[in-house]
């Protein structure tokens, strides 16, 4: 058993960990990611409310996560959002490596007072993604005068992470609030503890979690 927890420790494999640098000429974003940590964040992207959900999703997934972005900010939020779910997706798929021994899949549904959000996720290499709000059509108020963030914004950071972990990312949302924060916090906490479950590592599982014997 000491053996095992030394291997695996709580069922992970230890120095999952990478550092990840993207730079275009709309954005530097800067990466560091410990998949076995403690939920640690010290994040930095210039939007504060993408700030906040990304702290929820490394508290809930026990990621020990440090983000440092520099966007064009002066523009939009549009490029440094989407830029930062590519290379968060970039920086898990690097640290997974061949992705030996994990679990592959994990799910979570979390609530908020009336709002609850469900997530499944499979990463399987090939990028899926797909947002419900259960056929209610929201029309959400801005999440600050400041930054202006949209529901969409968060279906583009949740698109592009999917895309370059190379995962079906499903979420749905029952009872979407009108206040965005109460709508997306709850979806951030689940996304958190869903890849937490996919990415850890299953000790009876001796190879790679594919009947094909590979992930790309």
């Amino acid at each position: 058993m000491k053996i095992l927890e030394l291997i695996f420790g709580r069922g992970r494999q230890s120095k999952r960990k990478t550092s990840h640098t993207r730079d275009t000429k709309e954005t530097r974003i800067t990466v560091n990611l410990n998949i076995d940590g403690e939920g640690k964040s010290k994040i930095n992207t210039g939007i504060g409310f993408l700030d906040h959900m990304l702290e929820l999703f490394s508290f809930w997934g026990h990621f020990d996560l440090e983000i440092e972005a520099k966007g064009d900010l002066r523009v939009d939020i549009h490029h440094t959002n989407e830029d930062i779910g590519i290379v968060l997706g970039q920086a898990f798929k690097k640290a997974l490596g061949n992705k030996m021994g994990i679990k592959r899949i994990g799910s979570s549904s979390v609530p908020m007072e009336e709002v609850t959000a469900s997530i499944a996720i499979d990463i399987c290499g090939r990028a899926s993604f797909k947002l419900d709000l259960l056929g209610k059509a929201v029309a959400y108020p801005l999440a600050s005068a400041e930054e202006k963030y949209k529901m969409e914004y968060a279906e583009h950071f949740f698109e592009a992470l999917a895309q370059q972990l190379g995962a079906n990312i499903n979420i749905k949302i029952e009872n979407p609030s009108q206040d965005l924060h109460a709508t997306l916090e709850p979806a951030f906490k689940a996304l958190g503890i869903a890849l937490d479950q996919a990415t850890q590592i299953d000790p009876r599982r001796k190879g790679i979690p594919s009947t094909k014997g590979v992930i790309d």
